[in-house]
């Protein structure tokens, strides 16, 4: 039987004052996919396409590929579920997104995307992952942790990325739940399978929800022109003197 489900992801503001990379704020634009999936068909589906069908509806869709391994939301899914045992969507499955977040403009855009496409592989690989894994996941396609964990938890959020190297210290099974022991054998069973699957750390990073008072609005300047984030965080020096700090 075909099932629905919709998926609402808000726009973000990050670097908050002196929070840069650490704090988030979740806003009132938001990304919409619509996800239909056809239970009914053959699981060996579309293998070229992934058993996937896009469609984009809005004004900030212009120019967004259509191509699964193109199109962030279902790129980020892919992996997702590849670390998980997938090799494309477990039924065929047609997504309709409307996405209110202008592209390019400091709101967030591709974070809300990445955890669209986290959210996604959840709901059709059935995975149960936690908050926390699913922002590991979204850490593997971001790398800074500000827009997606506002944008996954909501609110006003901070954050703080451990050292990778401790962050490899894996818990016991013991401590897992038993949907969590599930998932950890899964990866492990994938990337036995597959050695070039990158399954992210655990305990990676750590968020907090703040305290954010309702009297407090935002106001966004939208720009008329779009930059990539990774060009706008070139123009950073890689040091600053104790003075500017």
């Amino acid at each position: 039987m075909p099932v629905k489900y919709e998926i609402n992801v808000p726009a973000t503001s990050a670097n908050i004052g002196p929070g840069y990379d650490v704090l988030g704020l979740s806003l009132s634009l938001y990304l919409t996919v619509n996800v239909h999936i056809d239970n009914d068909a053959p699981t060996d589906g579309d293998t070229a396409n992934y058993n996937i069908t896009i469609l984009y509806e809005g004004e900030n869709s212009d120019g967004l590929s259509l191509d699964p391994r193109k199109n962030l939301i279902t790129d980020t899914a892919i992996y997702v579920l590849a670390c998980n045992g997938f090799k494309q969507f477990p039924h065929p499955t047609t997504l309709r997104v409307n996405n209110n977040i202008p592209l390019g403009r400091g709101l967030g855009s591709s974070g809300a995307a990445v955890v669209a496409g986290v959210v996604l592989a959840d709901i059709v690989g059935s995975l149960g992952m936690s908050q926390q894994r699913m922002l590991e996941y979204c850490l593997m396609i971001e790398h800074h942790p500000d827009n997606v964990a506002a944008a996954l938890l909501g609110g006003f959020v901070a954050n703080y990325v451990v050292d990778r190297d401790s962050s490899q210290a894996i818990r016991p099974t013991e401590r897992l739940s038993d949907t969590e022991r599930m998932q950890r054998g899964r990866e492990e069973k994938a990337a036995a399978a597959n050695s070039a699957i990158a399954i992210p750390p655990e305990n990676i990073c750590q968020s907090v929800r703040l305290g954010c008072s309702p009297k407090i609005k935002a106001v966004a300047i939208i720009p008329q022109f779009e930059l990539a984030t990774s060009k706008a965080r070139a123009v950073l020096p890689e040091k600053y003197a104790p003075n500017d700090v």
